[in-house]
């Protein structure tokens, strides 16, 4: 027997999934394992097949786990420092006759991790058109929004983003009654800031519960990393090679030491505030970051605009 399957055999590990992507959903997977005598293998006892659904909407809106994100900065390649939108709603404030928002310009992620929306809680606009002036930046709008991460479709559209750069998106009523353009500046995703605030927010919500905050896990850094880019290749606890993910980062051959795995992509993974919501909006994903077992959390983090889900996440909590 080799050192990782004693470790196994004396530990108890979860791993749980979860995927959605534009227009395909697929609805949260677990994989539970546990160990309970040194005469039992490792074994999934609690699998499902995923779930798929070719509509954009059939997804329940999450609570947030964060009021507000307003003022977050980011740094783009050339040192300029961009404050970016908190929600896609630019102002509350009343906006001027004939015109959809107060502000003349907006940044937002190459992850499209916020909806453009017309301000002032407009509403009642009836169909409305939505141009881009780069269609290398942003080259249209779906018809519809995210509405789990929060928008509507009558004053919100979901940007398909192709790039970073600036753009002038130019709207209005069909009606000749409303009618404005703002400039949007996408900024490229900064990879390494958002794995640590994933780590700030889960241990925001660990806090509420009255747990130990989770340190930043080096050990197993590297294996997070990894499991999130193999999601690229294959979706699922079993690695590309076809051994188990636990191998990335195997378990200590010590008795007592637990290790976890939490997995996200898609379109509703597009920010950490989104990714950390949708888990604890799943009462599986959700035990794993309030487990009082792990004393680590590692993150990995993948963004690839050819990939087809976009953005890769995995959670690796440990103790060791």
């Amino acid at each position: 027997m080799t050192a990782a399957a004693a470790a196994l055999k004396q530990t108890r590990m979860t791993i749980l999934l979860s995927v959605n992507a534009a227009a395909i959903l697929i609805a949260g997977v677990l994989i539970a394992g546990a160990i309970w005598g040194s005469d039992r293998e490792f074994r999934a006892v609690n699998e499902r097949s995923d779930e798929i659904s070719d509509s954009l909407e059939e997804v329940e809106m999450p609570k947030s786990v964060s009021d507000s994100v307003e003022g977050k900065t980011v740094s783009a390649a050339d040192g300029t420092v961009y404050t970016v939108a908190a929600n896609g709603w630019i102002s509350s404030d009343p906006v001027p006759g004939n015109e959809l928002w107060n502000e003349t310009s907006l940044t937002m992620f190459e992850t499209a991790d916020i909806d453009l929306c017309v301000g002032g809680n407009l509403s009642g606009l009836g169909s409305m058109y939505w141009q881009s002036s780069n269609p290398e930046v942003i080259s249209g709008f779906y018809s519809t929004a995210r509405t789990w991460l929060g928008y509507s479709s009558d004053t919100c559209r979901y940007p398909i983003i192709k790039g970073t750069g600036t753009t002038t998106i130019t709207a209005g009523t069909y009606d000749g009654q409303r009618h404005d353009s703002i400039t949007v500046t996408v900024v490229s995703v900064p990879e390494e800031q958002w794995k640590r605030e994933v780590l700030s927010l889960v241990n925001a919500e660990r806090e509420k519960n009255g747990l130990a905050a989770l340190e930043w896990g080096t050990t197993c850094e590297a294996a997070a990393e990894l499991r999130a880019r193999e999601l690229m290749t294959s979706y699922s606890h079993t690695r590309p090679d076809g051994s188990a993910w636990s191998t990335a980062c195997p378990l200590p051959d010590v008795e007592g030491e637990y290790a976890g795995e939490n997995l996200m992509a898609g379109n509703a993974a597009v920010s950490p505030e989104t990714v950390v919501t949708a888990w604890l909006n799943s009462p599986d994903h959700r035990a794993n970051i309030l487990s009082d077992k792990f004393t680590k959390l590692s993150v990995g983090f993948i963004f690839d605009p050819d990939a087809q889900y976009k953005t890769y996440w995995s959670q690796f909590f440990s103790t060791y």
